[in-house]
């Protein structure tokens, strides 16, 4: 039998990065999977564009898309944001995290006020929210934040694989309440915009990872 064959396999330890360089990498990109849960349970995945506004991200979306129907149903949500590493080739970094998400309509206070200071431009630069049917997706991150590689270099990375993934604490999610937990209407949520036209949750999924 070979030697590496019955050396015994080390226990992976996290790596810990620092939390400001997490959120710089936060803030510097603008793509993210978003995945949300169905009332009835079925998974759905989409690749969304984001606005970063102190540790909170904005995502502009149809309130009759899939992944706003979901929130309504339920608000827990799973972001991943891949990590670009250079040169071009090497395997990305990654952040990931749970999260817990708001619909907002694009007449609420919040949304009006970042506007106004030009925060959302990620989201709103193409006309997005001139849409009959827009609205807005506030994530708040959760308490811990995952990471794989970040912080790392490509030659570390490449030489201890096992020990790249890391965690942080988030201080953000310390400083904003959950919303009211199971489904909610576009009443509470949107109320300045549209009360009257309340949507069903989550109905029907076509397939486990749906992309729209």
């Amino acid at each position: 039998m070979k030697k590496h064959l019955t050396q015994p396999i080390r226990q992976a330890t996290l790596f810990s990065p620092d939390y400001l360089d997490v959120r710089r990498a936060i803030a510097k990109r603008s793509f993210a999977t978003v995945a949300s849960c169905s009332s009835a349970g079925r998974p759905h995945a989409v690749g969304v564009i984001y606005a970063d506004v102190d540790g909170v991200l904005y995502i502009s979306t149809d309130r009759s898309s899939r992944k706003a129907r979901n929130i309504r149903a339920n608000p827990d949500v799973f972001v991943s944001i891949a990590v670009r590493r250079i040169p071009v080739g090497a395997p990305p970094s990654s952040i990931q995290f749970r999260g817990t998400a708001e619909i907002l309509a694009v007449g609420h206070p919040d949304v009006v006020e970042l506007g106004r200071a030009g925060a959302l431009k990620a989201i709103a630069s193409h006309g997005e929210l001139e849409r009959p049917d827009i609205c807005l997706l506030r994530v708040t991150p959760g308490r811990t934040i995952h990471t794989y590689g970040l912080g790392m270099s490509l030659r570390a990375l490449a030489k201890d694989p096992l020990n790249a993934a890391g965690e942080v604490t988030n201080p953000v999610s310390l400083f904003r309440s959950r919303p009211t937990t199971g489904p909610t209407r576009d009443s509470t949520l949107e109320s300045t915009r549209d009360s009257t036209r309340d949507s069903t949750c989550a109905s029907t999924c076509a397939s486990a990872m749906v992309l729209r």
